[in-house]
């Protein structure tokens, strides 16, 4: 892929020397994560989506969690210390991370928020998320996800 039309994440991974996979998809054909795991003919639980939250304290935290899947706010605010949780407004998340609802990626937000994965992962060779831009998706190993941002692995979906 020509380098200027490379995310923030994919070039994040490149000056990190690791190793990734780039999935493409027509945004028409595919709206929700799961529909994405069905066109790129991946497991829907291999294909994370990336959430915000607010706390009651007033900090971010971002969660990733398989597609398919709702993250549950109870169990979200314990692992993060918060008394409660709440998904931020979808026009809040552009200028607070900087990509639009559909095309947010861990990876490149404008600030690094304590993030944590759902412990499913585990399951996976690799994950599958957005690559920060709808219609485009990263494929990597959580290793090395790991090594460029730090991840909590939680028990985060609804049960």
């Amino acid at each position: 892929m020509p380098e200027d039309s490379k995310t923030l994440a994919m070039r994040m991974l490149d000056k990190a020397g690791i190793a990734y996979r780039v999935h493409s998809y027509d945004a028409q054909e595919a709206l929700s994560g799961v529909e994405v795991a069905k066109v790129l003919g991946q497991d829907p639980g291999q294909v994370f989506k990336t959430l915000v939250t607010e706390g009651k304290s007033g900090q971010h935290y971002v969660f990733m969690l398989p597609a398919a899947q709702n993250l549950d706010l109870k169990k979200a605010a314990a692992v993060c210390g918060e008394k409660a949780l709440q998904m931020i407004p979808q026009k809040a998340l552009l200028p607070l991370t900087g990509y639009v609802h559909g095309g947010c990626s861990p990876l490149g937000m404008k600030k690094l928020f304590p993030t944590f994965i759902d412990e499913t992962v585990i399951l996976y060779e690799t994950l599958v998320f957005s690559a920060g831009k709808i219609g485009l998706q990263l494929e990597l190993r959580l290793e090395d996800l790991q090594t460029v941002i730090p991840l909590e692995l939680s028990d985060l979906s609804l049960s």
